[in-house]
């Protein structure tokens, strides 16, 4: 596969292929996150005077994930992205190429923190009170790309980014995201955070969109407890081995102030098993509504 069929693949074949000069429109900020698959930082958009998000995917890894779904006809991460309207989810503004062939796409930037920022610092205090609110975000945004047709893949801490405000919070990324339809939910593709991976995921087993439930279920576990289920693997990264093999820690051990329907709620939905786990975002999302009432 050449240059151009990455790019082709990474934006959809049914997207124009405009040239973004980012060097020239933009003013570079400053980084921040550098991924195996992209890159991405500030910047200052001399067109709008506004801040973007500026994220630069790297064509050489993003070619070796497309060969996953060759003659599927996936669409890509950029058409898959401006796709995405919901006050959840972060806007993507426009997509394109660099001069020099480069996959870019242009994005709202959120001051806030991360969910992983959040955590990674223990920093409760700006969580306290405010978790049902949160996962209510998190969920809805869910809910859209669910509704959508489309199965995320990455649900987890680093792709939610909180208001200044903390007030809520917005989903991003969808450099993993893939049709929920049979061809991409065969047994085979084995990716997204280790950490929040599904057993079936882990496996090699069919997958649906019930992945992104347990995704979402260790997800709010971490934000209640500022610890993963599986606490003593994550150094090592083992824990998505253990995700059907050893029981979690029980959430209420951990945060034992917190409403016992939504420790039950939470526990519900990491399940290892998918026939016992929340079967869908709008059973999560019916069980939260009747807890936050």
């Amino acid at each position: 596969m050449g240059l151009f069929d990455s790019i082709r693949n990474a934006f959809g074949s049914s997207q124009k292929h405009q040239v973004i000069d980012v060097d020239t429109r933009y003013e570079r900020m400053r980084t921040s996150a550098v991924g195996t698959m992209s890159s991405f930082y500030v910047a200052k958009d001399h067109k709008t005077d506004r801040l973007v998000g500026v994220k630069l995917l790297d064509v050489e890894k993003h070619e070796q994930f497309e060969a996953r779904f060759k003659g599927l006809k996936k669409p890509g991460e950029a058409e898959i992205a401006l796709s995405m309207h919901h006050p959840k989810i972060v806007e993507t503004y426009e997509a394109g190429v660099t001069p020099k062939g480069q996959p870019v796409i242009i994005m709202e930037y959120i001051e806030g923190p991360s969910l992983q920022q959040i955590i990674v610092k223990k920093q409760r205090h700006l969580i306290a009170g405010i978790e049902t609110t949160l996962i209510r975000d998190m969920a809805e945004s869910l809910k859209y790309v669910h509704d959508q047709g489309y199965i995320h893949r990455d649900i987890c801490p680093r792709n939610y980014i909180c208001l200044p405000d903390m007030s809520g919070l917005k989903l991003i990324d969808f450099g993993l995201t893939v049709p929920a339809t049979p061809p991409f939910m065969a047994p085979g593709n084995r990716t997204g955070t280790p950490l929040y991976m599904s057993p079936e995921i882990v496996r090699r087993r069919p997958t649906d969109k019930r992945v992104d439930i347990f995704s979402l279920g260790v997800t709010c576990y971490c934000l209640c407890t500022m610890q993963h289920p599986w606490q003593g693997e994550v150094v090592t990264g083992k824990a998505a081995l253990q995700h059907d093999t050893t029981e979690p820690t029980p959430i209420l051990e951990r945060a034992p102030d917190l409403d016992p329907k939504l420790a039950r709620l939470i526990m519900h939905a990491l399940q290892p098993s998918v026939e016992k786990r929340v079967q869908s975002i709008d059973q999560f999302l019916a069980t939260l509504r009747t807890i936050a009432a």
